[in-house]
């Protein structure tokens, strides 16, 4: 019998313990139960009678679409009844012992976040809401998100949790800044900036894979006390290094936007989706590669298998070691490119603690998204569109006060995680070391 033949016995039981477990819970309904409410109650308290004008297309844009003219309150309790359905609907299938579907979730939050923004514009001094502007700085406060995400489902899925994804984001913002700097030359410097940034995640993940697989310490501590120290680290370069030679370390070549043909002129998707810089493009690459890796190849198998059942992966001859350790080097290098985004596609230059908690919220969306690359990134567009709410809010004067939304995304994100996301289960070795015996 051949030695492939012999691998793929081996792979047969592994994959059949893989298989998804389904648990129903009732933290989603009662969620919704609460959501619903709240909404109901803030309608009730503060009224906002006026009409919202939905502005669909940008001045440049080849195809105009008409505004969308809607009054403010009705809306708000439109949204209020399709909650409530939507409620009702999430207890029904609970009762039923089935869970409650993706898809309904997402409807619910869109409806949701509709209804409370028609709300609050219909209140401001300014009730037009320019629907491409929301939508693009949504997608690029998620990017960052996305690639953290990512970078937390591999760790995680291979055995390791990274709370060291903020270090990560921070270390490739920083390195990718310098370099593309020093180079100077447009898209060299933006090239090699993007490799060095990866360089820097795969950097951070070496240190956390060195400490937690190699040497067994708790992989918390080590992801925390990572944090810490890049923080530091670049926040002192930054002061000593940076900033008195802003000019020639400081002032890296920004992104261009690269519109696809004909997909960049479809009306409110394509200035969205399909004008952006070739990170954004990067990203949506990363994110079919990872899901496509994960559930449908050989090395997500295995990957998969050493982070539910490392004992069963090393008895079929899966280096444990070496597979939890270059994943977790992979995910850093990812979780880097995603902070090249801050300095060479967003702000254009590196500021201390540019990242400001992106990678705690990336954490909690590969939580929401139950450690799958697809639901994990519909969770960080989720979590940027809450973040953006508050700049589109105060950009046409909402009432709304400003604490509020400012504290709406970390709002939104603990909605999510301790109601929404149900009960689910993490890789079973995640966090735990592997000793061979």
């Amino acid at each position: 019998m051949s030695r492939d033949t012999l691998q793929a016995q081996a792979d047969a039981p592994l994959s059949e313990s893989l298989a998804t477990t389904v648990v129903v819970s009732r933290k989603a309904p009662i969620a919704f139960a609460v959501i619903t409410a709240l909404s109901a109650l803030l309608y009730v308290l503060a009224p906002h009678d006026a009409q919202v004008t939905y502005r669909l297309s940008g001045g440049n844009d080849v195809i105009q679409l008409p505004e969308l003219v809607v009054p403010g309150l009705s809306v708000a309790w439109g949204g209020v009844v399709l909650l409530a359905v939507a409620t009702a609907w999430a207890f029904v299938l609970v009762g039923r012992r089935r869970p409650v579907p993706l898809w309904l979730t997402i409807v619910f939050a869109v409806v949701a976040l509709v209804a409370f923004l028609t709300w609050a514009a219909a209140g401001a001094s300014t009730p037009v809401i320019p629907v491409p502007g929301l939508l693009a700085g949504s997608l690029s406060l998620s990017v960052p998100l996305i690639y953290g995400a990512l970078c937390g489902v591999i760790s995680e899925r291979v055995g390791v949790v990274n709370i060291a994804i903020e270090g990560q984001l921070l270390a490739g913002a920083f390195a990718s800044a310098v370099v593309a700097s020093l180079v100077g030359q447009a898209l060299l410097g933006q090239t090699l900036g993007i490799i060095a940034a990866a360089a820097a995640g795969v950097l951070v993940s070496f240190v956390l894979a060195a400490f937690s697989i190699k040497y067994f310490v708790d992989q918390i501590i080590v992801g925390v006390v990572l944090n810490v120290l890049v923080i530091g680290l670049t926040s002192f370069l930054f002061s000593q290094v940076l900033a008195p030679n802003a000019q020639l370390l400081n002032q890296p070549p920004r992104l261009e936007r690269i519109p696809i043909p004909l997909l960049a002129d479809i009306p409110i998707i394509g200035p969205t989706f399909f004008r952006q810089t070739i990170i954004v493009y990067l990203m949506y690459l990363a994110v079919a590669l990872v899901y496509v890796g994960l559930f449908h190849t050989r090395w997500g198998l295995r990957l998969r298998s050493v982070g539910e059942h490392p004992q069963a992966a090393d008895t079929v001859g899966i280096n444990v070691t070496g597979t939890r350790f270059w994943n977790v080097s992979l995910a850093g290098a990812i979780a880097g490119i995603g902070g090249a985004f801050f300095t060479l596609g967003s702000v254009g230059s590196f500021n201390k603690e540019m990242t400001a908690g992106m990678g705690f919220i990336a954490l909690a969306a590969v939580i929401f998204g139950k450690w799958d690359p697809i639901r994990a990134t519909l969770a960080a567009l989720l979590f940027g569109f809450a973040s953006n709410l508050q700049n589109t809010l105060g950009v046409i004067g909402s009432p709304v006060p400003s604490e509020f939304m400012l504290m709406l995304p970390y709002v939104v994100t603990i909605f999510a995680v301790a109601g929404l996301v149900g009960r689910s289960r993490p890789p079973a070795a995640s966090g735990k070391p592997y000793i061979t015996s």
